[in-house]
């Protein structure tokens, strides 16, 4: 009888003891218990130097009251980065206990960052907390060409039967050095244009190399505006440059096309001069 009470009593022990269990793992205040964390979806981002490296970011308030956390970065220089929550950009941002806040941020590379994996560290700063994050953003090379003057003046005056010596200006504007790159030109009909070197072998990024062009007008071309378009290129890119050339008559044409109509008006004249009289 006494073993049964015993057993009894026992049980009723284990019954508190798990309920009390029970009630203190559930409970919203050990719920709130859970780390602060800042975690993003997806950590390592390829991208080039002219496109944002894009993440998403997630920040989770376990402190147990409202937390305000300050957004921060450590971009290399002359990155620029930005935070973005509910479609605002934002620096920084108030958040509840027990609430998570979506972050989406954009890192711009320096245009003249070089290929290779950059590691950003961000932080989200608060009263109590300090919490980082590392990101990495990959770059990739790129190619890129501009074709255009010295001045950046594309046009110029030229007499019909003359040439004239124009000056290029080839930049590479990439990240990737570009080789073999060929020069030529579209020119109107029997117009030419001839380099002093038909190819740039190299061209390294941010370089640029001037590049020497006679064009040539024939005779008797009409007076007006025509188009020239220089393009460089090889495998991997192309530039090209538009240039307008307006013909002018020589003035010893002026001069011949005037006295042809002095002698043709002279001929009317004496013409009229002797027949008229008969």
């Amino acid at each position: 009888m006494l073993a049964n009470k015993f057993y009894t009593r026992q049980n009723y022990y284990r019954v508190f003891i798990f309920c009390l269990l029970s009630f203190y793992l559930f409970s919203p205040a050990h719920a709130q218990q859970r780390k602060s964390t800042f975690t993003a979806r997806l950590i390592n981002i390829e991208s080039v130097v002219k496109d944002p490296f894009r993440y998403n970011l997630s920040l989770y308030n376990g402190s147990g009251h409202t937390q305000i956390y300050a957004l921060q970065t450590q971009a290399p220089d002359g990155w620029m980065a930005l935070f973005r929550t509910d479609g605002s950009q934002v620096a920084a941002l108030k958040l509840d206990s027990g609430k998570t806040q979506d972050i989406a941020t954009e890192i711009m590379a320096s245009p003249f960052a070089k290929p290779g994996k950059y590691t950003i560290p961000v932080t989200a700063i608060s009263s109590t907390d300090t919490l980082r994050l590392e990101l990495e953003a990959v770059v990739k090379g790129s190619y890129g060409l501009e074709l255009t003057t010295p001045t950046g003046r594309l046009s110029d005056d030229i007499t019909e039967g003359s040439s004239r010596q124009l000056r290029l200006t080839a930049k590479n504007t990439g990240t990737l050095p570009l080789d073999n790159l060929e020069l030529s030109a579209q020119s109107p009909t029997q117009w030419s244009a001839s380099f002093a070197l038909p190819k740039i072998e190299r061209l390294d990024p941010g370089q640029s190399q001037d590049i020497e062009v006679k064009l040539s007008v024939p005779d008797k071309t009409i007076a007006g505006d025509y188009m020239t378009t220089f393009t460089a290129k090889n495998n991997y890119t192309s530039a090209n440059a538009t240039f307008r050339m307006t013909v002018k008559t020589s003035l010893l044409s002026g001069w011949i096309g005037i006295l042809v109509i002095l002698l043709a008006l002279g001929m009317v004249y004496y013409l009229i001069r002797k027949y008229g009289r008969r």
